[in-house]
């Protein structure tokens, strides 16, 4: 396996060559980049600069293999409104855009929602429209991923949506394409399952692995933690993984708690190591 984190992980104000260099200084692999409406890499990025953060990526010894994207929570591919749903794909192709171009392998996309309480402007959907308004969306945007070479990987968050694994893997197998898989996030379904369980049900199905922890006495957003701090039982996950021959990239998905992270960068770093290694 190799070892990722994403690129939101580092203090505000670094740009994305200074980035690479601290992960790259910290032992990591890789970093995912993050895609947003402010920054280096948005929906309008040029090609040229996109070229560069390449090369960069490149120049400090650090691979890019995925692009995730905050814009979700701006527009969801299951909002009651058509325009909006429309952005949200409109987004996507950036993403499946600007991830070939970048050489990365992956694009995380969030499938839409039935409610999002840390989001409350963006209302509450109708689970069963939802669903169809969701599985129609990933079916257009898998043939615009084939045609990049590039996986969509549809991530469990807590969206009040696809909220089990069988309910995950029938939906994945009712969009029947390769380019259209699962970004499984350890910590997330924690308040509510088992990640063990994810990983053994949806097996091949899932294409990338987000790492973090939660602590479920806490059980609201403000439970998320330290990696090893909180109640994933890492070792089930490993085991898991294993079993069902995962063997790509796990990325640390947390954001700085202060304004140098340099000592969370290093806690993260090894606990991955320790997860990796000795389970």
């Amino acid at each position: 396996m190799k070892k990722g984190i994403c690129s939101f992980a580092f203090s505000s104000g670094m740009t994305l060559n200074e980035i690479f260099c601290q992960a790259k200084d910290f032992g990591f692999d890789g970093v995912e980049l993050c895609m947003d409406l402010q920054g280096e890499l948005t929906p309008d990025t040029p090609d040229e600069k996109i070229s560069e953060i390449r090369i960069d990526a490149e120049k400090a010894g650090i691979e890019l293999y995925s692009v995730t994207s905050s814009l979700y929570w701006r527009a969801s591919l299951t909002a009651d409104d058509i325009n909006e749903r429309s952005t949200a794909k409109h987004y996507a192709k950036k993403q499946i855009e600007a991830a070939k171009k970048l050489g990365c392998e992956t694009v995380l996309v969030v499938p839409g929602h039935c409610g999002v309480d840390f989001a409350p402007g963006m209302g509450m959907v109708q689970y069963d429209a939802a669903y169809e308004r969701a599985l129609s969306a990933a079916k257009e945007l898998s043939s615009y991923a084939e045609a990049a070479d590039v996986v969509i990987g549809m991530e469990n968050v807590w969206n009040k949506f696809l909220l089990s694994p069988l309910e995950m893997k029938a939906f994945l197998d009712e969009v029947n394409s390769p380019y259209v898989k699962a970004y499984f996030d350890v910590g997330n379904v924690l308040i509510n399952g088992y990640p063990e369980h994810w990983i053994k049900i949806l097996g091949s199905r899932i294409a990338k692995v987000h790492f973090k922890d939660f602590k479920r006495s806490i059980g609201n957003i403000n439970g998320f933690c330290d990696l090893l701090a909180g109640d994933v039982d890492y070792k089930a996950v490993m085991d898991a993984l294993r079993e069902t021959g995962y063997d790509g990239w796990v990325t640390a998905e947390l954001t700085p708690y202060a304004a140098d992270n340099t000592v969370m960068l290093r806690h993260t770093s090894l606990a991955m190591d320790k997860i990796i290694n000795n389970f």
